[in-house]
């Protein structure tokens, strides 16, 4: 029995992507051999992973100045390839400081001689807030703006994307990527994991304007080098082909379902459900501000923590899984990332409220 997987990440994945890849996996395109077998520089190969790129060129609408990059590393890599190649020592960098995501990517570029200026900091309210539009400034001379639309942990997400002025504004989009109409062309650079919206882990979409290529510092590996890798069509080392082949049968089910335009709606409507049951609820509970909430990961907690095992069991027995919260926060968490149904969280509010029902 397939199950209701609100797992973070690696998150569930849309069921026809998984029915098609499994029907190809001995036998992909007709070759005898499963495209997990097939080699990177074979021209098949060579063509499913332009297709998967000019597919997520359409959805997004990515602007001809921009290259698309396949790399590895997570977003956690992108930490450090960010400062080393837009930065030289000495320059001044700023951040958004949202929730735990934002918090290690300011860590990590503090390890590479950066004025680094924390321009917002949340860290106050317990990352349940997301900073107003103006409420903070954004040095002239920094080098880009970086921040994290969605921080997956805590279940906050900016109901806008900032202004950066001149300033590259580079997002870590990992969990809102696909979600929703993206106007590409506010930012300098995107990167975000795969696991959520996009396929399997293993494969980092990176989106960099091209003004921003040849940049990176002598220091930097070959593989974390945007020019370098923008000029090996992303094939410098051997690229995650089974993600690679995985994003694209994702972005084709993507634009066979209604495109962006239909997936933030099925998205918004989805999360609106799942507040609605937490807020009209007198025992369970959300943390976040309401502008500030995720449309994509719905934190919750219940009005006795003892109860926390037996609901997370009693769910596991109804084919809701993975609703455990992180382990830095507690309580539960819902991730409704695109390949989970409007049936999935309406069966986790049915359970919700019979829970509620023989325990309130």
């Amino acid at each position: 029995m397939r199950v209701y997987n609100f797992s973070a990440g690696p998150a569930q994945l849309p069921l026809p992507v998984l029915e098609r890849a499994a029907s190809e996996l001995t036998d992909w395109g007709g070759s005898g051999m499963s495209v997990l077998e097939v080699s990177h520089r074979e021209k098949d190969f060579v063509a499913c992973a332009v297709d998967a790129e000019t597919t997520l060129r359409r959805l997004l609408a990515v602007p001809e100045s921009y290259r698309v990059l396949f790399l590895q590393g997570g977003a956690t890599a992108q930490f450090a390839a960010v400062p080393m190649n837009l930065t030289t020592a000495g320059d001044t960098v700023a951040y958004l400081n949202t929730g735990q995501w934002s918090t290690k990517a300011i860590k990590q570029a503090r390890a590479y001689d950066l004025d680094v200026v924390v321009s917002a900091d949340e860290s106050a309210s317990s990352y349940t807030t997301t900073p107003d539009p103006g409420s903070y400034e954004v040095p002239a001379t920094a080098r880009y703006l970086h921040y994290t639309p969605n921080e997956t942990i805590g279940g906050v997400e900016f109901p806008n994307v900032p202004d950066a002025g001149d300033v590259p504004l580079v997002g870590d989009l990992s969990s809102t990527i696909l979600s929703r109409p993206l106007d590409v062309g506010r930012f300098g650079l995107i990167y975000a994991g795969a696991q959520k919206n996009m396929g399997p882990s293993g494969l980092t979409v990176v989106i960099v304007r091209e003004d921003l290529l040849g940049r990176a510092r002598t220091i930097t590996p070959g593989v974390l080098d945007y020019t370098k890798m923008a000029a090996a069509n992303s094939m410098l080392n051997t690229p995650p082909t089974f993600s690679v082949y995985l994003l694209g049968l994702v972005a084709h089910w993507i634009e066979d379902t209604g495109g962006l335009t239909a997936m933030g709606e099925r998205n918004q409507a989805k999360a609106a459900a799942l507040y609605a049951a937490i807020d009209s609820s007198g025992f369970y509970s959300n943390p976040v501000e309401e502008r500030s909430r995720s449309w994509t990961n719905v934190p919750f907690t219940l009005a006795d923590p003892a109860l926390d095992a037996e609901f997370l069991a009693g769910a596991l027995a109804a084919g809701l899984t993975n609703l455990k919260g992180h382990r830095s926060v507690g309580g539960m968490r819902a991730s409704i990332y695109n390949a989970m149904p409007m049936e999935g969280v309406t069966a986790l509010i049915d359970y919700m409220a019979e829970f509620e029902r023989t325990h309130g």
